[in-house]
Parts: C-alpha cells; structure tokens; sequence
C-alpha cells in the first residue's frame, strides 16, 4: 500500500490523498460502505461501484464464524469469493465482539466469546485476527483491539489501551511478510492524555495507518469531536488516518477538517431500510404522509438512479407497502449522497473552499 497526499487546505488539517493497494486506488477522503457479511444490504456489487465506492469494508467476526476464513481463503479469497474487484479493508471484530458483553471475556490471551449464531465457544485471539484477515486476502487489516465503552473511569480506559497496544505488538508480529497493509487503532476512552500515550504506544510499534477507535459509542458529540481534535493530529500525516464508526455527514466534515481521510459507518445503509433518506436540503422520513403526492424526486441536485426515475410519493408508496424495492432504491440514494459528499469535500479541499462547505454543515 502507498499513501501520497496531493492537496492541503490553507485553513485546517484537511487533506487530499490517493490511497494505492493492489486491488485499485482510493481517492481520500473516502467513505467506506459497511459489506458486514461480503455484501452492502439490498445491493449488488455493481450497484455500490456505481454509486462511486471505491472500497468497502467487510466483517472478521462474521465470516469466521460464517463461512469461516479457512473456506473463504480455499475459494479463492475475500475478492472472489465476493467478485468485488476493488480494495476491501475488513475490521478485527473486536467492535462486534464489544457488543456482546454477555457472551464475552476479554483476557490477555485474546477475547473468549460465544457465538450469536450457536453458542459455541471461541478464542478470538490477536494471532487468529490476523490469520483469519490473511486468508481473506484483503487490502487493510485492522489489529485486534478492545473498545473501551463509555462511560468508562480512567483506570479502566487505561487498562483497555494498555492491553490494546500489547495486542497491537502480536498483530504486527503474526503478520509476518504479508504484504498487505496492517493499520494500529488508537484507544484512549475520553481522556486525551491517554489517547495521546495510546497513539504514543502505536508509533513505537510501527504501522501501515493508524486508525481512531472507541468513538460514536455513545458519548456526547462534543465530546467525540474533542477527541478527535486531540488525536488525530498527532498521527503521522504520511500515513492514512481513519476515523471507525462515525458516519453522520456533520461528523465526517468536522473530520475531515482535523485531518482524518477514512470513514465507515452502517448509518446510510441503515437508515435507508428505514426510510430515513438524505437531501442536500435536511433528512426526509419518506413514511410521512406529508409525501404522499410529492411529485418532487428526493433530491433535485441528486445524480442517482433513485432520484433520476423516481417520485417522492413513489418511494413513500413502496416503503410503506412493505416492498423490498423501497430498501433498493432507498439504498442507492443515501449511498450516492455520502459519495457525493466526499466528492465534494475532495473538490473543496482542492479548490480552496472547504472552509465555506464545512460552515455551511455547521450551519445546517
């Protein structure tokens, strides 16, 4: 992997980038729509290349234990096994592991779990993350890390990152001569003098990117905007910085502003299913009644397929009649919206506006 940055804004961290893997290259600021189990809900792959996703993420903890990494890697790999072409990046599954709190023990070893699936009984170890995310083949494998929650006392956050950069140092180590890339991810909980020695712990170690964890998990924004203020400038700036988990447009801008080039969430896919749809004009809820003869397509300055074709009132009719079409077409929208948003902020960036387009957001 090769990170070269090509523009810088005058007024703030923002950055633009090109991430290059072998599967292809990745224009940052990118936003990555979340393929939790090989595929983006509702869509095919085609369909999420044509919204202009240039990589997508997809979930450690899922497939290995759904198909199993050892059947992925005999088929051929993550690329074919999934026939996306492009870069993938999967996460470690330690997030989903964090959201099984009553099926879970966290131990210097790694994380004892049991499946949601059917109860059987698993080691998630940091060895085992990253030879599962090897077998994968894919372009970023993220370390196995342990979110902390929130609230969290400092002590406890302290003991979260501690044993973080301890897993971090295994992760590198049973990565080998894997040529693909490895990103380290930065822990801290809400407490800025340990997100600063967590990112202190990471550099020491060495990694392909760093990343920004333990966020959006249900803290006041203010204070994930803190942390990332306080965080991400102190990542190198010759390697790419992700921010997991953050996904609304607000957030990604704020961001984008303090330096950050990666994002992924589930909240335009989610929402979509929904019926939650983004306007450059605010959200519509598209179940109201309010649409019921809106002859008006979603977004007039939308280019994609949803709002080329297509009434409010139609859409309003499909999702409330229950039809899978609605979560297609729904989907095809909020996910060419968030492209949309990154090509513009690119375009900002480039052309010496971001400073008008991030205080339009905050407006907003």
């Amino acid at each position: 992997m090769r990170f070269t940055i090509t523009h810088t804004d005058t007024n703030s961290l923002a950055r633009v980038g090109e991430i290059n893997t072998a599967h292809g290259a990745i224009n940052t600021p990118c936003f990555m729509p979340v393929g939790t189990q090989a595929s983006v809900k509702t869509l095919t792959n085609s369909l999420v290349e044509e919204q202009g996703a240039e990589i997508i993420l997809a979930n450690t903890y899922h497939l290995y234990l759904r198909p199993g990494h050892n059947i992925i890697a005999q088929l051929g790999g993550l690329h074919q096994f999934m026939r996306w072409q492009k870069p993938i990046l999967t996460d470690s599954g330690g997030f989903q592991i964090y959201s099984l709190a009553s099926l879970r023990k966290v131990t210097p070893a790694g994380v004892f779990f049991q499946s949601h699936i059917d109860g059987s009984s698993h080691l998630l170890s940091p060895e085992l993350a990253i030879e599962a995310q090897c077998a994968f083949g894919v372009d970023i494998m993220m370390c196995l890390d342990e979110c902390t929650p929130y609230p969290a006392t400092s002590e406890q956050a302290e003991q979260s990152l501690t044993l973080t950069a301890q897993w971090a140092k295994r992760c590198k180590e049973a990565k080998g001569e894997n040529p693909n890339a490895l990103f380290g991810i930065v822990q801290g909980g809400m407490y800025p003098d340990l997100r600063r020695k967590s990112v202190a712990s990471l550099l020491e170690i060495g990694f392909d990117g760093y990343a920004l964890g333990g966020l959006s998990v249900g803290e006041p924004k203010e204070l994930m905007k803190e942390m990332v203020e306080t965080a991400a400038p102190m990542l190198p700036a010759d390697k790419p910085r992700y921010l997991m988990g953050v996904g609304f447009p607000a957030d990604i801008v704020h961001a984008v502003g303090n330096g950050i080039d990666m994002f992924d969430c589930v909240i335009p896919t989610r929402c979509a299913r929904n019926g939650l749809l983004f306007t450059n004009e605010g959200n519509i809820a598209i179940g109201s009644s309010r649409y019921l003869k809106d002859k008006n397509p979603l977004d007039n300055t939308c280019d994609c397929y949803t709002c080329r074709n297509f009434s409010r009132a139609y859409l309003r009719h499909l999702y409330v009649s229950g039809e899978i079409t609605a979560m297609v077409l729904n989907t095809i929208h909020n996910l060419r919206f968030y492209m949309r948003l990154m090509e513009g902020i690119r375009t900002a960036i480039k052309t010496g506006a971001f400073a008008e387009l991030s205080n339009k957001f905050t407006q907003k």
